[in-house]
C-alpha cells in the first residue's frame, strides 16, 4: 500500500507488495523489492535498489549524492540487500567513479538510528552498526561485524569479518578479522571469543586463532617474522589463513 501523501516517481519500480508511508519521496530509477516497508517521511533518491523484506524507518535518507568534492554528477548507485533494517535518520550516499560507483549494504544488516554510510562503502552480510556509527568513504566491512555506537572509521579502512568494535572508538587503521577493538584510538583486546562461539566456531578453530593472534600481536615480532612463525607453528585452518592474508594485504596499516 502506498499512502496517498507519498510521492513516487512513475520511473520507480515498486513491487505490489511494498508499503510506503506518509510523505515519503521515491525518486526515478528506484527499485524496491517485495515485502519491504518504507516508513513515513523517508527520502529515497534516484539509482537506489532495495531488496526484498527490508524495513526502512521514518526519516531515513538513502541515495543522496556523495559528500565528495570530486563528484561530478555522474550516475552512481546504492544497493541494499534483502532483509536489512534501516532505522530512523540513517543516511546512505551513492558511490563515485573512483570507488566503482556503488555503495553496498549486504543482506540482513541492521543500521541503527543516525548511522552514516558514505560513498563507495561495502558492508557485508549481517553487519550491525549501532547508533551514530559513522563510516567515511571507501570503507569495507566484513560479514558479521558489529560497530559500536558513536564509532568513527577513517576512509579506505577495512574491517575483517566477525570483528567487534566497541562504542566511541576512532578507527584510523585496518581491523583484522575475529578480534575486539576499542578505545579513543582503536587498540586490540584479543579475539571476539563470545561472538565467535555464538556463530558456532569450533574449539579447534578458536585455539588456532588464539595461537596466531598471540604470535602476531603479543610477542614483539615484526610482521614478516610473525607471519612465518604462524605458518610454521599454527595449523592452517581456513580462519587462520584469512587472518594472516588480511594482515599481509593491509594498505592502511594494522590496528594493534
Amino acid at each position: 500500500m502506498i499512502h496517498p501523501t507519498a510521492i513516487v516517481s512513475p520511473k520507480a519500480e515498486i513491487d505490489s507488495n511494498v508499503e510506503i508511508g506518509a510523505y515519503s519521496l521515491i525518486g526515478d530509477r528506484v527499485f524496491v523489492g517485495s515485502g519491504t516497508s518504507v516508513g513515513a517521511h523517508v527520502v529515497i533518491e534516484p539509482y537506489v535498489t532495495i531488496g526484498q523484506n527490508c524495513r526502512i524507518f521514518q526519516y531515513a535518507a538513502i541515495g543522496a549524492i556523495p559528500q565528495d568534492l570530486k563528484f561530478g554528477g555522474e550516475v552512481s548507485y546504492v544497493k541494499i540487500g534483502r532483509g536489512s533494517i534501516i532505522r530512523e535518520f540513517v543516511t546512505i550516499h551513492r558511490g563515485t567513479t573512483r570507488g566503482g560507483g556503488v555503495t553496498e549494504v549486504g543482506e540482513e544488516c541492521l543500521l541503527m538510528n543516525y548511522t552514516h554510510v558514505a560513498h563507495d562503502c561495502k558492508i557485508g552480510r549481517r553487519v550491525v552498526l549501532a547508533n551514530n556509527a559513522t563510516l567515511a568513504g571507501h570503507i569495507t566491512i566484513g560479514d558479521y561485524c558489529t560497530i559500536g555506537g558513536l564509532s568513527a572509521i577513517h576512509q579506505f579502512t577495512k574491517v575483517g569479518e566477525y570483528a567487534f568494535i566497541g562504542g566511541k572508538t576512532g578507527v584510523p587503521k585496518d581491523i583484522p578479522p575475529y578480534v575486539i577493538a576499542s578505545g579513543e584510538r582503536a587498540r586490540l583486546h584479543g579475539l571476539n571469543q563470545v561472538g565467535l562461539k555464538r556463530h558456532g566456531f569450533s574449539q579447534k578453530t578458536l585455539g588456532e586463532l588464539k595461537k596466531a593472534y598471540r604470535i602476531v600481536f603479543r610477542i614483539g615480532l615484526t610482521l614478516n617474522q610473525a607471519v612465518e612463525r604462524v605458518k610454521a607453528e599454527v595449523d592452517q585452518v581456513p580462519e587462520v589463513v584469512k587472518f594472516i592474508d588480511f594482515i599481509k594485504s593491509a594498505e592502511r596499516g594494522i590496528t594493534r
